[in-house]
């Protein structure tokens, strides 16, 4: 398989260029893969959720989703407002004008949907959890990355050596955490 890392890898000659470059691609890889988007009716469930433990507007459901998913999603306005609206329209939630922002809360209705539907909040998953799961593993390539970069800054010749082995030895221990059974 053909590696789209610059050659020479880390630590080749005098390549600090190429170091970077490797770590930039490194980066975009794990945060494409982190994103703050959801499955379809994960909001709609987080939502729901969350205003079963109590009322609330529209900026604290996004802020309490973002904080019970340990940074890893944070919807958008355009993705929460729109369901809030939803979820009114078939009468599981209302609205009630609080200093000038709308508190929404369940209907009964709505505790009984929340009560039948014997699901769990979205954040509730083991991915989910801060500094577990997907949202770990990115953070950490990131920070493994900047590290590598620093020493191909700053370090000599031993120092990036000494580097280069210890991302080799990384590489084949994750390598064999895949090969587990």
């Amino acid at each position: 398989m053909g590696s789209s890392f610059p050659t020479g890898g880390f630590g080749a000659g005098n390549s600090i260029e190429g170091m970077w470059q490797a770590m930039e691609q490194l980066r975009s890889r794990f945060e494409k893969q982190t994103g703050t988007r959801a499955g379809r009716g994960e909001v709609r469930t987080a939502v729901l959720a969350l205003l079963a433990e109590q009322p609330m507007h529209g900026y604290q459901i996004i802020h309490e989703i973002e904080e019970r998913s340990g940074g890893s999603w944070k919807p958008s306005a355009g993705s929460v407002y729109p369901t809030l609206q939803l979820l009114a329209d078939e009468g599981l939630i209302s609205a009630e004008e609080s200093n000038g922002r709308k508190i929404y809360s369940l209907t009964d209705e709505g505790r009984e949907a929340v009560a039948d539907a014997d699901t769990t909040a979205p954040w509730g998953s083991a991915g989910a959890t801060p500094g577990h799961g997907f949202a770990a593993l990115p953070k950490a390539g990131v920070e493994l990355a900047q590290a590598a970069a620093q020493v191909g800054r700053t370090g000599s010749p031993e120092q990036i050596q000494q580097a280069v082995t210890v991302l080799d030895e990384a590489r084949r221990r994750l390598y064999s955490i895949l090969a587990q059974d």
